[in-house]
């Protein structure tokens, strides 16, 4: 195994190997970020954090992370990404990085980057087809590592790609680092709805700032006849659940194979295709999404 990726599980394996792997005091009173929940730090050298996040797997939400990652960096922003999916690691593939990252003089991971984005994930830390199969208590030490043993090197805005459900990793995620905002993903199907309601209520309950919801695969424009098709419904349910909850619609993804396409291949399609009405769709969320934190 190579040397980061020894130095980064020693250093997880070594907290689930000692007798008190929690560290709490044998005496006295349990200090106070071990008391209930942690505080919250922000990410060193990182302005605004935002969460990409979807209850239900399968909606496109890496995807929409990364180019919204890339939407800020063509606006000019020092732009990164952070994919906390510890099983399921997307951000190599789309953004076409393979190999270990080096460590910075101060023992830091160092980020990988592509069309100008900087990103960190998993993914660079273990083989392309080995499984991680570790318990709850290894992907939380895991996940501290790269919230907080990661040199940026100073970012205006970082996007988390969360994988999707509501449980530990975003929990942990919500609990453990300051977030300037949230944007939930999600298709027009009934059922991946019904999920997001679920996470717009995990980010109310953690007191996580909601910015909206991304609608993505919401049309599909035929490019014989370019008749317009709800694949997955129409969208009256989505905007329901905007009005309920009172949160926005940042913008609609239309169903379209060059985003998938973009994504295999390791070139989203902000990059890919920038001219397009897809990458625009992209590019007005960001400025949305830019506008609501304070970019």
């Amino acid at each position: 195994m190579a040397a980061i990726q020894r130095r980064f599980l020693h250093h997880t394996f070594r907290a689930l190997s000692h007798e008190n792997p929690l560290g709490l005091p044998r005496t006295g009173s349990i200090p106070r970020m071990q008391r209930g929940l942690p505080e919250r730090r922000k990410i060193k050298d990182v302005a605004k954090v935002v969460a990409v996040s979807s209850a239900k797997g399968g909606v496109g939400k890496s995807t929409v992370a990364a180019n919204l990652s890339l939407a800020f960096a063509r606006m000019g922003y020092r732009s990164g990404i952070l994919d906390t999916d510890i099983f399921g690691p997307s951000i190599p593939t789309l953004f076409d990085l393979s190999g270990e990252p080096r460590l910075s003089s101060n023992n830091q991971l160092l980020p990988m980057s592509n069309y100008g984005v900087k990103t960190m994930s998993m993914g660079y830390l273990v083989g392309e087809d080995a499984p991680v199969v570790w318990r709850g208590l290894m992907t939380m030490k895991a996940l501290q590592q790269l919230f907080h043993e990661v040199d940026w090197g100073g970012l205006d805005i970082l996007v988390l790609d969360l994988p999707p459900g509501t449980g530990d990793t975003q929990l942990s995620v919500t609990q453990q680092i300051i977030l300037d905002g949230s944007v939930v993903v999600t298709t027009p199907h009934t059922l991946a709805v019904k999920d997001a309601v679920k996470g717009i209520n995990m980010f109310k309950k953690v007191n996580v700032p909601l910015l909206g919801l991304v609608q993505n695969m919401s049309l599909f424009n035929c490019p014989h006849c370019h008749h317009d098709t709800a694949v997955f419904g129409s969208n009256e349910r989505v905007k329901e659940i905007c009005q309920q909850y009172s949160i926005d619609l940042l913008g609609d993804i239309p169903l379209h194979q060059n985003v998938g396409d973009d994504g295999q291949r390791g070139k989203p399609t902000v990059v890919s295709e920038p001219d397009s009405d897809r990458a625009q769709a992209f590019m007005n969320i960001a400025r949305l999404v830019g506008s609501k934190v304070g970019l």
